[in-house]
């Protein structure tokens, strides 16, 4: 493909994705190639308040990031999980919590013996065996590798933050480990007759960007993948319908912060609440064959926990994937790679994963067609399982309120996830497959939370008697409550750091 040797890279875009990138890609190779942000003025990043999962955490550490820095900085929250309310029935709730769930046994998880002891009535809730949980519940936070005394997992947990201040601290740290800076608007993209390459990128001011590698961070405007190379877009709106936000911020009504983000149904989509330490993330998604943009601001501004800090901001987008994220010699990262909607605050580790990949592939000698099939690749999979993930918790839901609903219900939906039901709702049965990103546990947590519940247990569960099935369970909850008791509040943990 291109046998020149790849020494200056230029990313295009600012905003979460191109600080992340930067900082990432100088930690790990900045005394092997040159690095510039080109940032444009004229294009503002979608950020809203941000949630993430728990990769971030040791993602950040190993940019050099200082956690209580970060905190204070981006006004960030601790993150246990994600409370989703009326996906099931109208008036349901379960928590997709991170981290462990009771006690799993070889070959036989844990799910296989609540349930059994469930259809005898004696199993409690689910999440009476879940530290993360049960910490929301009660607003605790407090870091543990393990619950005392046990080899059990302790907290495992991930951020609020404002995505603005966290690319502001993101460019800062970027600029520090000696990433170049431009800002300006592009105005022409230079390629190469031959290869269709892009050689440089001519500026406003008729200045000139030369480049080996260009990254692509223009969000959803997609300016060199898709508007240059015009790489193929993978639409999946026929699976996902919701196609339009609106976001708007609003202020705290109590001093106690929830460590936990909310997704709570309406009749055609979806709110989230994200609590920051200064303020309180909202927005609505939605799909607008079936709500208005208006209908939507009236239901946001309705359903708001405190009074509204600015007008909402509607964000239109289209859910899929780039066909080839990386084609010639342009790597698509974040927005413009594809989009999932942000249920599971997915949005920030497809950042980190796509910079991650690129540089196990990164071509320092030349770019080869099997480095750009392979990153193709793993990225098409990684978007798909993802994709999965989110489509389950419209297919599962019990709503009979809504054409929207209905439609989820009886939609068809991809073999992958099909199969994946199939065999949770017969066996009670996960596979977790190519290192995908949610393990069984995230799974079993929708799945039992929006009332699946499959036709057979492992038979290895009779391994245990009931009496100490029992006794594990009452262990199991004693454990989790003492542990929990002794916890700090989430906003104390926020002023001690």
């Amino acid at each position: 493909m291109s046998t020149q040797q790849i020494k200056n890279v230029v990313i295009v875009g600012g905003g979460t994705a191109g600080w992340l990138s930067a900082s990432f890609l100088a930690k790990v190779m900045g005394n092997l190639i040159n690095i510039t942000v080109l940032e444009s003025a004229d294009i503002s990043t979608v950020g809203v308040g941000e949630a993430t999962i728990p990769p971030l955490q040791p993602f950040n550490s190993a940019m050099g990031i200082n956690e209580a820095e970060f905190i204070k900085e981006t006004k960030a929250t601790i993150k246990l999980g994600i409370q989703f309310e009326g996906w099931g029935a109208k008036d349901s709730s379960y928590m997709h919590a991170f981290g462990a769930i009771g006690k799993d046994f070889p070959f036989c998880e844990f799910h296989n013996h609540w349930l059994y002891a469930q259809q005898q009535g004696i199993a409690g809730d689910f999440w009476d065996y879940s530290l993360n949980y049960q910490a929301a519940k009660h607003h605790k936070f407090s870091k543990l590798n393990a619950i005392p005394g046990t080899k059990l997992p302790g907290i495992s947990y991930a951020y609020h933050f404002d995505a603005g201040l966290y690319a502001k601290f993101l460019a800062h740290h970027a600029k520090k480990l000696g990433v170049g800076h431009i800002q300006g608007t592009v105005r022409r993209v230079i390629k190469d007759e031959t290869s269709g390459n892009i050689t440089a990128l001519e500026l406003n001011n008729i200045q000139q960007v030369q480049g080996d590698l260009f990254i692509d961070c223009t969000g959803m405007h997609a300016l060199l993948i898709d508007q240059a190379l015009n790489s193929g877009f993978e639409d999946w709106s026929h699976w996902l319908p919701c196609d339009s936000a609106l976001a708007v911020p609003c202020e705290h009504a109590s001093s106690d912060i929830a460590p936990y983000t909310r997704s709570i149904a309406h009749e055609a989509g979806w709110q989230w609440q994200i609590p920051l330490q200064h303020r309180i993330g909202n927005g609505l998604v939605y799909a607008s064959k079936h709500m208005s943009d208006e209908q939507a601001k009236e239901k946001l501004l309705g359903n708001l926990p405190g009074k509204a800090l600015a007008e909402p901001k509607l964000i239109r987008f289209r859910t899929g994937r780039r066909l080839t994220p990386w084609h010639k010699n342009v790597v698509a990262i974040g927005l413009s790679s594809g989009f999932l909607e942000p249920l599971e605050s997915t949005s920030i580790h497809l950042i980190q994963t796509a910079i991650v990949r690129l540089v196990k592939l990164f071509p320092h000698h030349g770019i080869e067609a099997s480095q750009v099939a392979l990153y193709n690749q793993q990225s098409k999979t990684e978007f798909e399982r993802i994709r999965d993930f989110i489509i389950l918790h419209y297919k599962l839901n019990e709503r009979n309120d809504s054409d929207f609903w209905r439609q989820c219900q009886n939609m068809e939906i991809p073999a992958s996830l099909q199969q994946k039901i199939a065999l949770f709702k017969e066996t009670g049965k996960l596979l977790r497959e190519d290192d995908e990103l949610f393990a069984e546990v995230a799974w079993q947590q929708v799945f039992i939370g929006q009332g699946l519940r499959p036709k057979q247990l492992h038979p290895l569960l009779h391994a245990l008697t009931d009496q100490q099935r029992q006794e594990l369970f009452s262990s199991l909850r004693t454990l989790i409550e003492q542990t929990v008791a002794a916890m700090p509040t989430h906003t104390q943990f926020l002023a001690d750091n």
